[in-house]
């Protein structure tokens, strides 16, 4: 019988697991060293919010794997032998596989900064993260203030949960606007002022120059790259992104560059492994995506697909239309298609706010023909597939903005503002 081994059990190693066995009776091992079942890692920030318990995040019964005859593995893979297809794990068991899929998934960043591995210092990708966070920030009567580092959706992520137990935060951004690398800048100039109403002591254009520590080697501080400000702390966030994890896969003769290099149909340069979710680096990128997409759903979509491939279907990466969603303290966030900081050349940018400063829309489109190119959504909750179809179909600014309700979940609450979108884009389209 054919074995197929999956290294990680993060949502796009599981999925792979999953759709495997739906579609056949192959043999089907997951090794994982994180934690001995799945769970759902964008739900590690409500387990510290007190929102879930660990058990809840987990979307599968224990019995779940034993039922579907996926043997799970609690171990770390020390090497990978491509040649004798064997892999080393850490208990000195040898491990022989058919088919091999990586799914490593990502690291938090860092940098080289002084003191980075201090005790107290931490990042907020996994399990044992999240238990060292809990250890050294209980309350705020153990932790005095935290610094979080690094203005991404990980960090504001941070910010929120240390807030929620009342544990003064400073949020250092070295940007001129919160996730303003991503974000236009009216949208990112909103968001700075909620993070502010929160009590978060932002600063912005603030770059960490090296964290400090006490007598006990514990973090107890961090300096300021462009002030030399020393800031008293318990616990430093370090939450400047994540990074494949591929430590390990770099001894092995997978090629790598900054992810395990992957055809479209996830295949690498050895004959049998794959690479999914967030260790994968697509040789040519698909569009306007990145070629490492960190992403929870291009994750679970890698999954679906490498399944094909390996049950003898097989079938090419084809992720469609981008889309992402978020929440900034009370603020959600959802994005579909294309929405550059700056418009694109030959592009522009229509731009909306409500007077709450919670509420704001942006539309990227195409100046010559009013092609509708992507939305950003904040504080109004929107359906996905109506605009996934709007993308298909090509259909201009103009009847996006003539539509929108039909893609709004609450028709009535959006009543209250629908005019006042479509004076603007009125007003904006007699300026243009």
């Amino acid at each position: 019988m054919e074995h197929i081994v999956i290294i990680g059990n993060g949502i796009s190693g599981v999925t792979a697991a999953r759709h495997i066995r739906k579609l056949s009776d192959k043999k089907i091992s997951i090794i994982s060293a994180e934690t001995e079942h799945f769970f759902s890692r964008t739900a590690l920030m409500y387990i510290y919010m007190g929102h879930m318990k660990y058990e809840h995040t987990k979307p599968y019964e224990d019995s779940f794997w034993k039922k579907n005859r996926i043997e799970l593995k609690f171990a770390y893979v020390t090497a990978i032998d491509t040649t004798t297809k064997t892999l080393q794990l850490d208990n000195n068991e040898a491990l022989n596989y058919d088919k091999l899929i990586i799914s490593t998934g990502s690291k938090s960043n860092k940098f080289g900064w002084k003191g980075q591995d201090l005790k107290g210092v931490i990042g907020l990708y996994s399990k044992q993260d999240l238990d060292q966070l809990e250890a050294i920030a209980p309350n705020k009567e153990v932790c005095k203030r935290a610094v979080v580092v690094g203005g991404g959706l990980i960090g504001i992520e941070l910010a929120e949960m240390l807030h929620t137990r009342h544990i003064p935060v400073t949020f250092l951004v070295r940007e001129d606007n919160f996730w303003d690398g991503i974000l236009p800048i009216g949208e990112a100039q909103m968001i700075n002022r909620h993070i502010i109403s929160h009590g978060i002591d932002l600063r912005l254009k603030s770059n960490l120059k090296e964290i400090t520590a006490d007598e006990n080697g514990h973090a107890d501080g961090i300096v300021i790259e462009e002030t030399g400000e020393k800031i008293s702390c318990n616990l430093v966030g370090l939450t400047a992104g994540v990074s494949p994890n591929i430590d390990m896969i770099k001894r092995s003769a997978v090629e790598t560059d900054r992810g395990i290099l992957v055809n479209r149909y996830l295949e690498t340069n050895i004959e049998d492994v794959y690479a999914i979710g967030d260790c994968a680096q697509q040789r040519e990128p698909i569009g306007n995506r990145k070629p490492i997409e960190a992403v929870w759903y291009t994750g679970r979509m890698m999954g679906e697909t490498v399944a094909q491939t390996i049950c003898g279907n097989r079938m090419p990466y084809n992720p469609g239309h981008w889309f992402n969603s978020a929440k900034f303290f009370d603020i959600e966030y959802q994005t579909y298609g294309w929405v550059f900081p700056t418009p694109k050349e030959g592009h522009a940018h229509f731009h909306w706010k409500h007077d709450d400063d919670l509420k704001c829309i942006t539309i990227e489109y195409y100046l010559e023909s009013n092609l509708f190119l992507g939305i950003n959504i904040f504080g109004i909750r929107m359906r996905h597939e109506v605009f996934d179809r709007w993308l298909t179909e090509k259909r201009t600014t103009d009847y996006v903005i003539k539509h929108l309700k039909e893609a709004n979940f609450e028709p009535e609450f959006y009543k209250t503002f629908e005019m006042e979108i479509l004076r603007a884009y009125s007003e904006q389209f007699k300026m243009v």
